[in-house]
């Protein structure tokens, strides 16, 4: 188990959602760090975090990604970031575009200019399969968002910080998933599950699967790469399936800036793609001027190859299906 944790400053934005709170158990559990900043702008919740993570480690910081004066005085002394304050909900941000912006957009170049202004040496920020040929206003903010972090390593001039980005799936069972929405109807003793199309899929990963993958690539990032785990597909009737068999399903049409299938590397980035054992990196389109462009080798010296011409990773010809047993069986996992 690497040590690089230990003894290291963390801070995290929008530190009290669910990857926030799993990710702050894990380093208490496998690491001794010097300090972990939870950085967010709802008391409430950090009222009630506190409650359940109150080691001496342990920072409280209320501030907005829109502040860039906040972020800065939060950074100080900090060794690294992982960037996980959005705002996430597909239709909030159709309704409410500016916020959208201003949160996603304005308040990733915020992080980034805290980040070198205090010489923090690395930062992660979390994407969405949303920002792959997005259609939706919450999936363009976050394929802006992910390439002003790739862009941020050409601008960093004497600092030593670096920025990666990881982009994964829907997590089983966090804050806004459709696991709990279905959870709240089952138990409601509703007589159908609303679907909102019948083919449709999803990328399908774990909380812990995530916040493992962000730890990891801490120690594989290079700077400038986006972080693409390999995660099964499922069917979201098959998933209803899983959770109620024996409960009708109706279709309800897509909601506004939805897709049928979510794509993690598209076919149009196939060219700066690369494979690794279990995930795949999709490499920095423009040319980095301190430092080679070459992905093909990460810091922890694993080799990738690069994909096939026009490949394109999608959850609908994701190699790896989930059965509906294999759906039950990873709910379980996830709810542990």
């Amino acid at each position: 188990m690497t040590t690089m944790f230990d003894d290291k400053s963390i801070l995290i934005t929008g530190g009290t959602g669910s990857f926030g709170k799993k990710y702050v158990e894990t380093l208490l559990k496998n690491h001794r760090p010097r300090k972990i900043i939870i950085f967010s702008r709802d008391e409430l919740k950090q009222f009630e975090m506190q409650q359940v993570f109150n080691k001496p480690c342990m920072r409280y910081f209320i501030g907005d990604v829109r502040d860039k004066e906040r972020l800065n005085r939060a950074m100080r002394g900090v060794d690294y970031v992982i960037h996980a304050a959005a705002m996430k909900q597909v239709p909030a941000a159709e309704y409410n575009p500016m916020e959208c912006v201003k949160t996603n957009i304005n308040g990733a170049e915020n992080v980034i200019d805290a980040a070198l202004n205090n010489d923090v040496e690395k930062v992660i920020a979390l994407s969405t399969d949303k920002a792959a040929n997005p259609i939706s206003l919450y999936g363009a903010t976050k394929l802006a968002s992910d390439k002003i972090f790739v862009a941020a390593n050409n601008i960093s001039g004497g600092h030593k910080t670096t920025f990666a980005v990881v982009r994964y799936g829907n997590v089983v069972g966090s804050r806004g998933s459709v696991v709990p929405f279905f959870e709240k109807l089952i138990n409601e003793g509703s007589d159908h599950l609303p679907i909102t199309h019948m083919e449709m899929t999803r990328f399908w990963i774990t909380l812990q699967q995530g916040v493992d993958f962000v730890l990891k690539n801490f120690q594989r990032m290079l700077g400038g790469e986006i972080f693409v785990p390999k995660i099964p597909s499922i069917k979201i009737c098959d998933l209803a399936t899983a959770m109620a068999p024996n409960l009708p399903q109706k279709g309800v049409g897509i909601r506004p800036g939805e897709k049928l299938h979510e794509v993690m590397c598209p076919a149009d980035d196939s060219y700066h793609t690369f494979e690794y054992e279990d995930h795949f990196v999709i490499a920095p389109s423009i040319i980095f001027s301190s430092r080679s462009n070459d992905f093909t080798v990460n810091a922890i010296n694993e080799r990738a190859a690069p994909v096939a011409h026009a490949f394109e990773y999608n959850s609908k010809n994701n190699s790896q299906f989930s059965t509906i047993s294999e759906i039950q069986a990873f709910n379980k996992q996830a709810c542990l």
